[in-house]
Order: structure tokens, then C-alpha cells, then sequence
């Protein structure tokens, strides 16, 4: 176990908060829910049916186990969505019927306070767990829009916070504006202080630093920096930069001499999701890093995505995070 992932897990015990996992028919997530509950991470509200669950053979003791279709939350949960949605056309029958999905529910006993976070995506696509969020969570204030990282804990590496880094957008935003790139950036930034505590570094990433090549791509980036400095004018932020310019202090130096950042980023933004994706898989996979996410930012409500090739240990770490969110939020 990680020291990165260590601290989350010592964070979350500290003051213990409840998180809703929809997926109960997911086995990786009942193993998962069996390691949080002995380890006294979290209190857990798992949905699906009781019956299954307790004949899994997982040990749940203490978890609170809720089928959406026959909880007496049901009623009450559909007249809250209507009235959420009516100007949407919302309808009390329609807003039952959609209660009764694992990923609603889950996310209107967030949004009622039964819940401080949710966790899914174990066996759900990435648009289908935030369309219930969007809906009814909605962007936190001040917030333009939705996007996700990765934590990416890189063994035996002298780059980034002692090989701990925060990638993003890896999971959401496929073609960024610049603008978008720029909020994307500095919610990230946001999204480290609240994890790590300590000061983010970030560096929008390209092909190009600081003018060393000449096209739209590389100019996405530039206006996306200029943004960004503008929206966070004491962040510290820096880009275009190449990779290797970001991180590798000697490479800062020469291809982006006097910048604050260059060198030294523990941030990594990329230009869209195609470098994202598969520079967070790169890593993942050659360097055998740990990679908790996505993880989403700006939702009003610490609500995460998982990947569909996670692990029950990868599920154990993005709870530990939401936990830590959530306590963010009190």
C-alpha cells in the first residue's frame, strides 16, 4: 500500500463519513465494501437486493443493505426528482420509475443528505453514472463544468510529489475548448489542495513548449494558459509545455527557463482526451503506477466514476478519496 493511499485511508477514519455504492450486484464492489468495513473507513449504504448480497459470502456486517424498488425512501425520493425536474417535464410516475435504478436512487440519498458520497462505475458506463449527477446534483457553485482526474501514484520516482500526480481530464471532457481547458486546470489545482494539502504545481501539457512549435493544437494551449492565469492569477501554472519540459527539472530548465512550474509539476493537464486516456494507461501499465480514479470534480456533491477494469483494491482507495471530499465539504 502506498504512503499517498495510506493517508487517505488514515483520513477518512478520522471522521467517518457515509458513501453509497449502487453496484451491489458487482462482486469487486462487495469484496471492496468487506475492506472498508474492516478497516473502518466508512460507513456504507449498499443498494440491490438483500437476499443476493447476503448470500454473496462477503462479510457486510454494519453496512446498510436498501433495495430501491421496495424501500419506503421510494415515494418520497420520486416526489423530490419531479419536483427537481419539472421544469424539465418531469412527471411523478416517470421520476418513480427512474428512482427505482440503483445509480438514481444512490444519487438522491446524496442529494437528500442520506449519504455524504457515492462510488459506481464498476459495471456501469462513465455517462450513465454522471447523468443521474448533472440532473440532480448539478455543477457546485461557481463551477463551469464537469470534469475528472486520476491520482497516479508512480513507484520509485523522484518526479511530481514524491511520484504522486494528479492527470487530468482523463475521463470526460474529449475535445476541450481552451476555455474549458483553463477551468479544467484550475479545478484540478483545486482538487489537489483539498487531496493533498499541499501546493499544486500545473502544467498544461502539448507537443510544443513555449512556442517551439507553431500550429492550432499548440495555440489551444497557449490561450488555455493565458485563461487560466486570469482566473487564478496567483496559481501556480504554466504551459505550453512538453512532458518532459513539465517534469524533469534539467529538461524545465532548457526548454522553459524561468518558469515557476517547469520541472516541477505535480499536476499534468492534457490537451484532450485521447492524450489523456492513454497517458494515464501508459502509466498505469509500464511503470505499474496506482491509478485511483476518475475521480469527479465539480459536482456539487463528491459523487465518482470508476473504471469498468477496476479492481476491489482500486474501489477500497476512490471510497477513501470521497471520503476525504466529502469531509471538504462540511
Amino acid at each position: 500500500m502506498s504512503a499517498f493511499l495510506d493517508s487517505m485511508i488514515s483520513r477518512a477514519k478520522a471522521h467517518k463519513q457515509t458513501i453509497v455504492l449502487p453496484e451491489g450486484n458487482d462482486p469487486r464492489t462487495l469484496e471492496a465494501a468487506e475492506k472498508v468495513l474492516a478497516s473502518g473507513i466508512a460507513n456504507l449504504i449498499i443498494l440491490g437486493d438483500p437476499e443476493d448480497i447476503a448470500a454473496s459470502g462477503f462479510n457486510l456486517g454494519g453496512a446498510q443493505v436498501i433495495n430501491p424498488a421496495t424501500s419506503e425512501l421510494k415515494e418520497s425520493f420520486a416526489e423530490q426528482l419531479a419536483e427537481l425536474r419539472k421544469n424539465k417535464g418531469m412527471t411523478y410516475d416517470m421520476a418513480l420509475g427512474l428512482v427505482e435504478d440503483v445509480l438514481y436512487f444512490g444519487v438522491m440519498m446524496v442529494k437528500t443528505g442520506c449519504a455524504d458520497g457515492m462510488v459506481a462505475g464498476a459495471c456501469h458506463a462513465t455517462g450513465d453514472v454522471l447523468r443521474p449527477c448533472l440532473q440532480i446534483l448539478k455543477c457546485a457553485p461557481g463551477v463551469k463544468l464537469v470534469s475528472s482526474f486520476f491520482v497516479m501514484v508512480v513507484p520509485d520516482c523522484e518526479f511530481g510529489e514524491n511520484g504522486t500526480f494528479i492527470f487530468s481530464d482523463c475521463g470526460l471532457e474529449v475535445q476541450p475548448s481552451a476555455e474549458n481547458l483553463a477551468h479544467i486546470a484550475v479545478n484540478s489545482a483545486k482538487s489537489w489542495e483539498t487531496i493533498m494539502g499541499t501546493t499544486p504545481k500545473v502544467a498544461l501539457l502539448s507537443h510544443s513548449s513555449h512556442g517551439s512549435a507553431k500550429n492550432d493544437d499548440a495555440n489551444k494551449v497557449i490561450e488555455a494558459t493565458a485563461e487560466a492565469h486570469r482566473l487564478a492569477p496567483t496559481l501556480l501554472l504554466d504551459g505550453e509545455l512538453q512532458l518532459d519540459a513539465a517534469i524533469v527539472p534539467s529538461v524545465g530548465q532548457s526548454k522553459a527557463p524561468g518558469s515557476s512550474v517547469a520541472g516541477q509539476a505535480n499536476i499534468l493537464v492534457f490537451p484532450d482526451l485521447d492524450a489523456g486516456n492513454i497517458g494515464y494507461k501508459l502509466v498505469q501499465r509500464l511503470a505499474k503506477a496506482e491509478a485511483y480514479g476518475p475521480i469527479t470534480q465539480g459536482i456539487a456533491a463528491p459523487v465518482n466514476d470508476l473504471s469498468r477494469g477496476c479492481s476491489a483494491d482500486d474501489i477500497v482507495g476512490v471510497i477513501a478519496i470521497t471520503c476525504v471530499q466529502a469531509q471538504a465539504k462540511l
